[in-house]
């Protein structure tokens, strides 16, 4: 560690910079030879083991893990490169029955899924700092909050499929889990006494339980900009561009938005141009790499102009959501009431409980439950919503009675 930095303007404590690891930086394992004695060592480590993974988000195509970070107390730190091997049987047999440390786990867990890689117990930093009610939960905010540490920053957002990778970027990587088990444990005590340990665990096993996510229905929906499109031709451009740029981008194993960023899509999908030189008129399109791609994306638009009425898209996407709130005064007078004490209720028990909102119950969640109300609107009524909606039993602990008692307020008001 460095010297500590001199006091913040705001007299907090001064923060220690972590620059370098402690043991050094470890050599990338990239042979079957190195895997096996690193998954001995950390077999016989002790403890916890710190987890990360780095991805290639916004340069490769899906979320592939590009590297994985791993670190054990009696064993050290390891840098795995999952893309020189077929098989990490090894490290699966040395790590996966013991309890994983990762920040933000939900994000990682799929690509280390993907490689064979399974927590049987889970603590995730970033969720406990949330049920603590920490005001920044980010890694680096939090070593310096709870552990007084300062970690290196910078390239989160990096090209991780780069080979061979830069010190400078195994360095940064090395450190994201250099002090995750001392963070972990710090937490673990804060939620022990703030009575939260219980309410952590079972959030720890929902993250595990949780099935993987179903694919989206009309993915192409989620284009950034389309709310300026509303007509239903306007719609089919923005699904064929959209589909023909995913061919495209799995082909190559380009990010999407590096073959053609959805504004281009949504400006194609506007002025629907029904030539080449119409289309290479547009932003985007004129470009170079995008100039040699034009008979694809015109072919795609021509799709589009020349579907038939019925194969159309909706305006809108089927769903079993409630409608958006704003709607509801005059769509469901009844619902609005509802939602109205329900949001309060629920807010108040989550400043009472030093937790976000939504960590204490989804919007969603209160939302179904304003919009359709259980018949039995009773505390166990409620509970059985709840229960539905995925809520843990420590929500439904916290919030049942609450919102039993709101929404019994609302049907005397509304009945007197």
């Amino acid at each position: 560690m460095t010297d500590s930095t001199p006091p913040t303007p705001d007299d907090s404590p001064p923060v220690t910079l972590l620059l370098e690891p402690r043991d050094g930086l470890p050599a990338v394992i990239t042979t079957s030879t190195a895997l096996r004695e690193a998954s001995d060592v950390l077999a016989a480590g002790s403890g916890p083991i710190a987890v990360d993974a780095e991805r290639a988000s916004g340069y490769r195509y899906g979320q592939r893990a590009y590297l994985v970070q791993i670190r054990r107390n009696d064993a050290g730190s390891f840098l795995v490169d999952p893309v020189a091997f077929h098989d990490l049987t090894p490290l699966a047999e040395a790590i996966n029955d013991a309890e994983w440390v990762l920040h933000a786990a939900s994000q990682d867990l799929p690509c280390l899924d993907e490689i064979g890689l399974r927590p049987r117990e889970l603590f995730d930093t970033e969720l406990a700092g949330r049920l603590l009610g920490h005001p920044r939960v980010g890694l680096g905010a939090m070593t310096e909050s709870v552990l007084g540490i300062g970690l290196e920053k910078g390239h989160a957002a990096a090209d991780w499929s780069t080979r061979p990778l830069p010190d400078d970027w195994l360095r940064y990587a090395a450190l994201d889990v250099e002090v995750l088990i001392e963070l972990r444990d710090a937490l673990a005590a804060e939620l022990e006494a703030a009575g939260k340990a219980e309410w952590a665990r079972q959030e720890f096993e929902a993250i595990l339980a949780a099935p993987p996510a179903p694919p989206r229905v009309d993915p192409w929906r989620r284009t950034s900009g389309m709310h300026k499109v509303r007509k239903p031709r306007q719609l089919a451009v923005i699904r064929e561009l959209w589909l023909e740029r995913d061919r495209v981008a799995k082909s190559r194993d380009i990010a999407p938005g590096r073959i053609l960023p959805d504004s281009a899509i949504v400006s194609a999908a506007i002025e629907q141009p029904a030539s080449r030189e119409a289309l290479t008129a547009l932003p985007i399109f004129g470009g170079k790499a995008n100039r040699r791609q034009a008979d694809r994306w015109l072919a795609a638009i021509e799709r589009a102009r020349t579907c038939p009425e019925v194969d159309l898209p909706s305006t809108s996407l089927t769903t079993d959501a409630p409608p958006p709130a704003r709607s509801w005064p005059d769509k469901n007078p009844e619902a609005a009431a509802r939602l109205a004490a329900l949001r309060p209720a629920v807010a108040a028990l989550a400043d009472e409980h030093s937790l976000p909102t939504e960590n204490l119950l989804t919007p969603d969640t209160v939302r179904r439950i304003a919009w359709e109300p259980p018949a039995d609107s009773s505390e166990e009524g409620i509970a059985e919503r709840l229960r539905s909606h995925g809520a843990r039993p420590w929500q439904i602990e916290v919030t049942a009675r609450p919102m039993a008692k709101a929404l019994d307020r609302v049907t005397r008001t509304r009945a007197g």
